[in-house]
């Protein structure tokens, strides 16, 4: 990938692991040519966790990345506050939760309105929150899934943007059924997340 510049419509990913979103996102920039067709980048990468294996794959895939560890503040909001002036050092067009396990301040929420968006692995607003699949397993249903959405400063409550169903089979575990979800989430994050700049174009 090119180096990102201030004149493109910059993409900044949050994470805390893997990065398989993020690289789904990334992957799918370069293939699809976002770059040439909307001025659209994938600029950088940012986690939370020094240790997240998603930095090693992002630097792998040309994207430059930055570690700002909650560990070292003594509060939400230091640590929001730091977090937004290493993102806005690339002026993003959109900013991408992908697997970002911090409960982010309203302030941050709102400093980014309007482009900040998430991936939550149930079908919204059912099972916000953690254990999404031990929930829906638990309580008997049918069908899960994943929603991509704005984010508000209602955790998980924000406008949904897109959604994809799969099936809870006879037998299913937490683990069984989250890999199915995640099968749809690396589908359907990257299509949100391309519709954000079409709409815009």
């Amino acid at each position: 990938m090119a180096p990102a510049n201030k004149t493109d419509k910059n993409i900044v990913i949050l994470i805390s692991g893997s990065g398989s979103n993020m690289a789904v996102i990334a992957r799918t920039a370069d293939k699809e040519a976002w770059r040439s067709r909307w001025g659209v980048q994938v600029a950088a990468v940012i986690s939370n966790k020094p240790e997240a294996a998603g930095l090693a794959l992002a630097k792998s895939l040309g994207v430059a990345t930055a570690v700002v560890s909650h560990k070292a503040f003594d509060s939400r909001e230091a640590f929001d506050a730091e977090l937004m002036a290493q993102i806005d050092k690339y002026a993003p067009a959109l900013v991408v939760l992908a697997g970002f396990m911090r409960i982010l301040t309203p302030g941050f929420v709102q400093h980014y309105a309007g482009r900040l968006i998430n991936i939550h692995p149930s079908l919204l607003p059912a099972f916000t929150g953690l254990n999404t699949h031990q929930r829906a397993i638990d309580a008997g249903c049918t069908v899960a899934g994943c929603t991509v959405h704005q984010v508000t400063a209602e955790l998980d409550h924000g406008p949904t943007l897109a959604q994809a169903v799969v099936p809870v089979l006879p037998g299913d575990t937490a683990e069984t059924l989250a890999a199915r979800v995640l099968t749809q989430e690396h589908l359907i994050y990257p299509q949100a997340v391309r519709a954000f700049f079409e709409r815009a174009a």
